[in-house]
């Protein structure tokens, strides 16, 4: 059982939806984003999907790939990003932290030294959105062995006949992405969400968290409504990037997260 399942077995049991937070490791410096990462569960933030800054960011939209341009250009790698971890832990040990990215700086770290100091760092999940089921060798089966949840995305083109594959060797949670695009770029429809959400779980027994398109506290509580939680990201970030304070960025959170809990 890791910090995430234990986390789902606990909001299961007292009938709540999960909220998940995405924030940008060293966005706009390392101690603003640690400031904001160590008050996001006190801003009822059930799961933390701290991401891992990359010079080619496809999945995502204008708001994220400037995040991680700023953290680059602040100096963050790797391994501050798993420093930000470790800094977070000393204060919270049962918040899950999932370390969302891309391959390659995993890759260049070697991935049995990656999944080690992961481990160490207090990292509880992966999200490596460029890894298909097919490459699952390379990262996720060693991932699980060395005690990691890896989560996978599926789309509305994830179709019946794809996925199977998809949720092959996928634990912790399913990522359901609302919306066919980059993240950011259009609001999730809790009418389109709700019968793409029923057929994946009629495959599998993880939960379907939905995430990209929920910038609301209105968007956050319809979509939770019809998931097990949903996940918001560029809002957050968002409000990062106009120059909040880190009060008002969790005050902001806050206002999404009773959104999910209330639902």
């Amino acid at each position: 059982m890791t910090r995430i399942d234990d986390t789902f077995a606990r909001l299961n049991a007292s009938g709540t939806k999960a909220f998940v937070s995405y924030i940008m490791a060293g966005d706009p410096d390392y101690d603003t984003a640690l400031a904001v990462m160590k008050g996001l569960p006190g801003a009822g933030v059930d799961i933390i999907e701290l991401g891992l800054p990359f010079t080619d960011p496809m999945a995502d939209g204008a708001t994220i790939q400037l995040a991680g341009q700023r953290a680059l250009e602040g100096g963050m790698t790797l391994e501050k990003t798993l420093q930000m971890a470790r800094d977070f832990r000393a204060g919270d040990d049962t918040t899950p932290i999932v370390l969302m990215g891309y391959y390659n700086p995993i890759y260049s770290r070697g991935v049995d030294q990656f999944l080690a100091d992961a481990k160490e760092a207090g990292i509880d999940g992966l999200i490596v959105v460029d890894l298909p089921p097919e490459e699952d060798d390379e990262l996720c089966i060693p991932a699980q062995a060395a005690g990691l949840n890896f989560i996978r995305l599926a789309t509305p083109t994830t179709d019946d006949a794809r996925l199977p594959a998809v949720l092959t060797n996928t634990s912790g949670f399913v990522y359901y992405v609302s919306i066919t695009g980059i993240t950011g770029a259009a609001a999730a429809e809790a009418n389109d969400v709700a019968p793409e959400v029923a057929r994946i779980k009629a495959k599998t027994d993880l939960p379907v968290i939905v995430g990209f398109g929920i910038r609301t506290p209105e968007a956050s509580e319809a979509i939770a409504s019809v998931a097990d939680g949903c996940v918001v990201g560029s809002a957050i970030v968002s409000e990062i990037a106009d120059g909040k304070s880190v009060d008002e960025v969790l005050a902001f959170v806050k206002t999404l997260t009773d959104g999910a809990h209330r639902a």
